[in-house]
């Protein structure tokens, strides 16, 4: 009789403590700001259904006027409404999907996280792939707005606050009260550069 060892894979490390959804927002519209909706759907390896940013390649105007056959690593946008309140309280009106993300969480350090960092999200599953760069468009929607989200840290270093992308690595249904449980990548941790 032959006994089989069982097969021993790399643990993942657990993640933080869980967060929650606050709303989801899509738009079939290459616009800046998304609505809110009830529940989003995430297709596997396509993004956000029905939302002008899904795709397998690149979908985002400046990046396909580049090279339109890179992959999509900017399927799924969440921003922390953490991110909201610090900017009200600096005299900024800004809410939920006013800065085109379709997620909006709480409760969870989203640029803490380090590349790979998969949410379990609803019932879908959203690998992080690196964070929002944020561009011109922010101070355009809200004059002085693009300081409070990209600013230098004392010792030089470029913050990048508009949250995080993602891809879609198993699909499934979001709405606003779900949690988002993190699992972490093995060790070493990549940090979040854009994407």
């Amino acid at each position: 009789m032959t006994v089989t060892e069982p097969s021993i894979t790399a643990p993942t490390s657990p993640g933080p403590a869980p967060g929650r959804v606050v709303s989801v927002h899509v738009s079939p519209d290459h616009g800046f700001s998304k609505p809110p909706v009830d529940r989003i759907v995430l297709v596997e390896g396509v993004g956000v259904e029905g939302d002008a940013h899904a795709g397998v390649t690149v979908q985002h105007r400046s990046r396909v006027a580049v090279d339109p056959s890179q992959p999509n690593l900017r399927q799924v946008h969440l921003i922390q409404a953490e991110l909201f309140d610090e900017l009200r309280a600096a005299g900024h009106d800004v809410g939920p999907g006013d800065l085109g993300e379709n997620v909006t969480t709480r409760g969870l350090d989203l640029l803490a996280l380090p590349v790979g960092a998969r949410l379990a999200v609803g019932g879908a599953v959203v690998t992080v792939t690196g964070l929002r760069n944020p561009c011109q468009q922010i101070n355009d929607f809200r004059p002085g707005l693009l300081k409070q989200v990209l600013r230098r840290r004392d010792d030089g270093e470029v913050e990048r606050l508009t949250g995080v992308m993602g891809i879609v690595s198993r699909g499934g249904t979001v709405r606003p009260g779900d949690t988002v449980d993190v699992e972490l990548p093995a060790s070493p941790h990549l940090p979040l550069t854009r994407v």
